[in-house]
């Protein structure tokens, strides 16, 4: 059973109930209270009250424009067709959309009922409030996905001091696979989807505050950024000078820090005494050993961007590197 998903064994429990309970109180077409249930459960409790409220807006719309529509023009495909041009505009407007193919449903019972009585009213209503009811109530519990985000966190935090690493090696001429395409876009992929389910995480609560891992995976997204100017700067490295080890040491030292609990303050303190140590070294004599030089410092800004956003992040969270 391990191929049914949680979400699966949901829909498919809420969508027998909808329409157990809508025959039950007598309602008619009580398949559509489990049609609406199935559209109304979402990934996260703040898109399923989203949804809801946007599907109770439109479905009280389209009742309301069908009852003048209908009464005027009669239960025809003209009529039907008039209703669809003046409700989808007003839905669109009132950012309802989500509420336009359940609705427009639930409008086709009137026409083929003939009706606009007050009954066939309530009965439409109802089958809406019990689908959408039924979808809140098996959407109060969401199985908790923050052991995986801490999970993420971890291995977020091991590539990178892997690929700092590598960077070490490679300025000291040691052999790497730093420029692997296939695993650059590998951690990219598995870092917008860390980002996902920490947006998930945040969409099922109300209450508390759950934005940290939101921020922190962003913050991670823009290092990454970063990470990938400077992979593109090994490039331009052609040998291995004096300057080129210093900055191998520092890398190694950054990729060494990713774990520890600090403000990358002394970081970037320590990053600007190596510029500063650059400046006073006699100029360079060759072009190769210019064109190396000025590759260095374009690496060191970015190595000096990376640790300002980690910087940045906190002094706002208090989070650790």
């Amino acid at each position: 059973m391990n191929f049914i998903g949680y979400r699966t064994l949901k829909t498919a429990v809420g969508a027998f109930l909808a329409m157990i309970i809508a025959k039950e109180i007598g309602l008619k077409y009580s398949v559509a209270a489990g049609i609406i249930t199935i559209l109304s459960i979402q990934t996260t409790k703040r898109q399923s009250l989203q949804v809801a409220i946007k599907r109770v807006i439109a479905s009280i719309l389209a009742l309301g424009i069908s009852f003048v529509d209908f009464n005027i023009l009669g239960y025809n495909e003209i009529a039907f067709g008039i209703f669809i041009l003046i409700f989808i505009p007003l839905t669109v407007k009132l950012k309802a959309e989500d509420g336009i193919v359940v609705s427009s449903v639930l409008v086709t019972h009137l026409l083929v009922e003939k009706s606009t009585d007050i009954y066939w009213i309530r009965n439409e209503l109802g089958l809406m409030f019990i689908g959408i009811g039924v979808a809140l109530i098996l959407n109060l519990y969401m199985p908790s996905i923050e052991v995986q985000i801490k999970k993420d966190q971890v291995y977020i935090e091991k590539t990178m001091k892997d690929i700092f690493m590598k960077m070490a090696e490679a300025m000291r001429g040691e052999e790497t696979d730093i420029r692997n395409k296939q695993s650059i876009r590998s951690f990219e992929k598995k870092l917008n989807n860390a980002r996902s389910r920490a947006y998930d995480n945040l969409n099922n609560y109300f209450t508390k505050d759950m934005s940290y891992y939101v921020k922190y995976m962003e913050m991670r997204i823009r290092q990454f950024e970063v990470i990938k100017r400077m992979i593109k700067s090994f490039r331009k490295f052609f040998e291995t000078y004096e300057q080129t080890i210093m900055i191998a040491d520092f890398t190694e030292k950054v990729a060494r820090s990713i774990y520890e609990e600090n403000t990358a303050e002394k970081l970037i303190k320590d990053l600007y005494k190596l510029k500063s140590i650059f400046r006073a070294m006699p100029l360079p004599t060759t072009r190769e050993e210019f064109e190396n030089r000025a590759s260095l410092f374009e690496f060191l800004d970015d190595m000096e961007h990376f640790l300002k956003i980690k910087r940045k992040f906190k002094r706002k969270w208090g989070a650790s590197i």
